[in-house]
This record gives structure tokens, sequence and C-alpha cells, in this order.
């Protein structure tokens, strides 16, 4: 959650700050604030909303000489967003921004509360810049202050700090929430909390390991390690390239993002399916040696594509496969064993809950794989080996040709493991392949059925909530569609397998409840259809998407005859998709940044 970008340089910072957390808003959007110092002098601004409200504040605010200056983004988890809520926070003569959670900051503000510091807000950063504060006055100088800060903290941050007492530096310090610094020519300085703000600023960038802390100025970067071992920078170069960054006559990011799909699968294929096998150049095969067991672990979207794989890895590959939300995974002690595959998930790499579970997987001694769309993550950085999705830069905050590419890797890994394993033959493989190269087809966008589901949508504004239907692999992807339409249009929606409605759901059933029934014509289509005619007898309103015309069904969208029901799956995804985003679109409501929610999700 939040974003965070900070400048050292002599250009204007107020512009530099707010383009570089333009690109951050999907990370949050409850508040904003940026604070400048030059001069000896802080400017300091903060609006709630998105950020047009503090573009609109700062519009007589400028800067052409040399600054420091943070910026902050929030995604509000202590305290209401609010305007004092807001981040940067000030104490008497400093400024923090903060993303993560500080777990004893309550325990902080009760100790600074009795040396008489008074609080502006309800946030647990503000206690990171009191606490600062404390220290300065018994420390020879603002490091030795911050550096005992830091080591009082408890909980994930990433943290920028400046100060009057040092004007010229921003004090920095890296755990378990994502942070790094790029550079240029012109000597400047530039964080941020991802790299794309630094895209078309900086030629090459240096991602901060946990633990890491320490200060930069115009001409000084200055890293410790968590052994308080002092450390050069390791920079590489950074892409040029900010993918899908405008909308391109789309309405929203996630409308454009769900027409991408068939492009950025294609990219996923790319090189990667040969006439006879899948060829995961990346993987070393002795990842595999002495595997018996797979485990699956993520959150969200990334848990339904990791569901959709467990049943992949067991028909296919013969590999005994389990699912864990990773929220629930840390906290359970669970038992790990050396002959599982321990596999994470997640579109940015920096998801809290499933890095946490990656490293208790290292620590435990198991191998390691992690599927990503974001190249030098934490979790990628960490892991035995990494399959990037090449989904390419997703700005939509409801996830859509993430999850098609993860679920589209998961595919060819478990034709990949299939090879390994002898657990198909060549012509069944061979038919996969032939298979996954039709997956872009599938998923492109008809004109036809967009209309239709536009003209659709208007029918489902209302009642009391929606379930969605699948069996099989058609499971995971209710969830999905569940999933998405709750993101964007705040209505209730749940997913079920089709088999579970009659032990309970089915009491809920009336003509205000909305059934979107997935109904493969090649997956188990009789036992579904003869689950949805029993809801359908409770007077239940049912949609039902399906290739096969299904007379009981108050509204039916057609998809199109495919050769297999894993070509089905895909373009059903599609389907849920567009109609979760038509009903959003018909209620008024923001689809690319829907309340409460973040795209990347950096706190517990």
């Amino acid at each position: 959650m939040c974003g965070i970008v900070g400048y050292i340089g002599k250009k204007n910072t107020k512009e530099i700050l707010l383009e570089g957390l333009k690109e951050l808003e999907y990370r949050g959007y409850d508040s904003a604030g940026i604070a400048v110092l030059s001069d000896g002098e802080f400017s300091s601004f903060k609006a709630v909303g998105k950020l047009v409200n503090l573009e609109e504040k700062t519009k007589d605010f400028t800067t052409d000489k040399f600054a420091v200056g943070i910026g902050h983004t929030r995604w509000a988890t202590h305290g209401k967003p609010t305007e004092l809520n807001a981040h940067p926070h000030i104490g008497s003569s400093s400024y923090v921004v903060h993303n993560g959670i500080i777990e004893n900051y309550a325990h902080l503000k009760k100790e600074l509360q009795n040396d008489g510091i008074t609080f502006l807000s309800q946030t647990d950063t503000e206690v990171i810049v009191h606490q600062f504060e404390k220290n300065l006055h018994n420390s020879k100088d603002a490091f030795e202050a911050f550096k005992k800060t830091i080591s009082q903290l408890e909980g994930a941050y990433a943290i920028l700090l400046v100060t009057k007492s040092q004007e010229d530096k921003i004090f920095f310090a890296k755990h378990g929430s994502p942070m790094l610094i790029g550079i240029n020519s012109e000597n400047e300085k530039y964080f941020a909390s991802s790299d794309t703000p630094l895209i078309g600023h900086c030629s090459d960038v240096n991602y901060f390991e946990d633990g890491d802390y320490g200060y930069v100025s115009d001409n000084e970067i200055v890293i410790f390690d968590k052994e308080n071992k002092q450390k050069e920078p390791s920079f590489v170069k950074l892409s040029t390239n900010k993918l899908s960054a405008q909308k391109d006559g789309y309405r929203f990011f996630m409308e454009k993002e769900i027409y991408e799909q068939s492009s950025v699968i294609a990219d996923t294929l790319l090189g990667r399916v040969s006439d006879t096998r899948i060829i995961f150049e990346e993987l070393d095969r002795k990842l595999f040696d002495g595997i018996n067991e797979i485990k699956l672990c993520a959150c969200g979207t990334s848990y339904h594509a990791a569901l959709t794989a467990s049943y992949m890895f067991e028909r296919y590959s013969k590999i005994k496969t389990s699912v864990e939300i990773a929220s629930e995974f840390r906290y359970r002690e669970p038992i790990m064993t050396k002959d599982t595959l321990f596999v994470v998930i997640s579109q940015s790499g920096e998801t809290a809950d499933t890095l946490e579970t990656l490293k208790m997987a290292k620590n435990a001694g198991l191998k390691t794989l992690v599927i990503c769309n974001v190249d030098n993550s934490s979790m990628v950085r960490l892991a035995d080996a990494t399959i990037l999705t090449r989904a390419g830069v997703e700005k939509g905050v409801a996830s859509t040709k993430a999850f098609a590419t993860q679920v589209t890797v998961f595919w060819m890994l478990s034709l990949y493991l299939a090879k390994l394993n002898n657990s198909l033959t060549q012509e069944e493989i061979n038919y996969q392949l032939e298979l996954l190269r039709a997956i872009p087809s599938a998923v492109k966008v008809e004109d036809a059925m967009h209309e239709r589901i536009k003209r659709l949508s208007k029918r489902y504004l209302h009642g009391h909530g929606f379930f969605f239907i699948g069996r099989d692999i058609f499971f995971p992807l209710a969830l999905e569609g569940a999933l998405k339409l709750k993101e964007i249009s705040y209505l209730h929606a749940e997913g079920y397998p089709s088999g579970e409605m009659k032990h309970g759901p089915i009491a809920l059933a009336d003509p205000e409840l909305f059934t979107i029934a997935l109904l493969p014509e090649h997956l188990l289509y009789e036992k579904a259809k003869s689950n949805v005619e029993e809801l359908s007898a409770r007077d239940s309103t049912i949609c039902a998407i399906s290739p096969v015309a299904f007379e009981k069904a108050d509204d039916f969208i057609q998809t199109k005859k495919q050769k297999d029901y894993m070509l089905e799956f895909f373009e059903m995804m599609l389907v849920v998709q567009l109609l979760s985003l038509e009903i959003s679109v018909r209620l008024g409501n923001d689809v690319d940044m829907p309340r409460n929610l973040a795209k990347s999700v950096t706190v517990e």
C-alpha cells in the first residue's frame, strides 16, 4: 500500500514529486502530500482524496534551486483518510513519509506523550518523526538519531525523513516494504516505491534490501545493512519504457487491460511453446529433483490463479498440490517438508503476506519459485527461481491481465512437469501445446460480445447479491469473477462450486439473487446444468455463460464453440471481467481506483 517518492536536486521539486506520485497513485489514493526543504525552510502541502486535489493546492508553489523533497500517496491503515492523517508527518523541525505498519507504535506513542509530545494524527507513522527528534537531543548528529530510531521500530516500513538539522540529506530505511533509489548524469537522486516513477529521470537504480538504512545527499549515497555494516550501492540499468502509461482511447485502464490480454498472453507464450514441449530457459531442471509436492501460496486474485493451477498440476503433472492463503499460512505453524516445491504468486512481487511466506519457506530449506510480473521485485530477488508473466504495467487496481498471464504460466508449467514426469503422452502434450497457442484468439474482445454485455449489465444493478458458480477449474474462475464484481461495483458477490449450492447457499435463492453460471460444454456440463436448474426452480435470476443455449436462463451470454474446456475457461474469464466492468460503469464508480483498495498490498 501507499506510494513514496523523494528527490534531491535543483529542478522544480514540486513537479517531480507530483509526477512520481501520479505513477504511484494506484497504490493508494485516500490522501497525498509533499514536503520540500529549501534554504532552511519547509513548504508542506496535503490534500484528502486523489492527487488532483494536491495538485490544485500546490499550483502556486515552485522551486528552481537546490532542494530536498519527499512525497506520499496514502492507503489508510491507522486513522481515517483526513488531511491530518495524510503524510508527510511533521515534528518540530522534521518531516517523514512511511509505507508499512509500525507494530509497536502504541507503546512508543505513550512514552512520547508522557514526555509532553502532542500528536496531530491518528497514524502509526507520526511516532517515527517524534521519536527521531527525541533521539536527536541526545545524539551527536541526525544520522545517529535516525539510526537509533530505526532500531526502536518494530514492523514493516519504508521510510524517508528530512530534517532542518541536516537540510541537504534524505534519511532512508527499508524493512519489509519496497523502496529504491535512482541516479542520473546530472547527479540528482530519486527515491520511489517502485521503478515506474523513475523512468525518464534516472539511468540506474539500486533496490534496497531488508534492513538497509542510511542517507543520501547531493554527492553521497551512504548505505548500511541490517548488520550495521556499510555497503556499496548495487546499481542496475533502469528500463526506459513505461509500457502502457496511457489509456489510448479506452474509458478506463481496466478496460484497456482487458483488451490487452490477447497480446500479453502472446508475450507470455513467446519462446516458451515449441512444437513438442514447453521451454523455460529460466528454470534449472534440478529445481524439481526430489520434489513430491507443490505448495502454492498467494493472496487475492493470485490465490485464485493458484487454485486454478492446482487442478492442472494434479491432472496433467500428476503431482500432489496444495494451495494456501498467505495471510493464514504465516500464522498457523505449518508443516514444511523439503520434498515440497514452494511456489509464491504475486503481480507486484511485493505482497507483504506472500513475501513473508516465501521467507518462511527459505528458512525451512525448501526450494522456492516465484510467479511474478515485476523483475527485481523483492520476491524475485529472494526466490531460487522465477518465471515472469510478462503482463506489462497493470494500472487498474482490479487485476485482469495479471490473472490471465498467471494462469497461462501455470498451464505451461504443468505441461513442463508432465514432460519431466512422463505423466502425459507426447500426443497429449502436442494437443495441449496446440491449445496454448490458441489462447490469444480466445481472449480477443469482439465488439458484438462487448456490446451485448453492455446492454445486459443494466439489469444487474440492484438485488441482494450475486452467486458466481462453476465446477472443477471453473470454480476458481467463479471466485475470481465474484471478486472482480465486488471490487469495482461494491455489490455483494460470492463464488461457489456449483455442487455446493444445495448445501446451504440455495436458501438465499429468490428473484433478487443473481446467479452467474459458468457452463462449459466440455467439462461436467450436465452436472453443472443440473445445479443451475436447482436454483432456477427456486426462482433465482440466472445469467448463463456458455456456448450451449440454456432454455432456463433469464439471460444468456453465448461464448464461441471451443475444442477444449481450457479455451472455454479463458473466454469465460473475459466475459466475467467485462460484465463486472460494465456494471461498475453503469453505477458511476471509478473503475480504476475502487474505494478502500490499493494495487500493491505491502502491509499485512
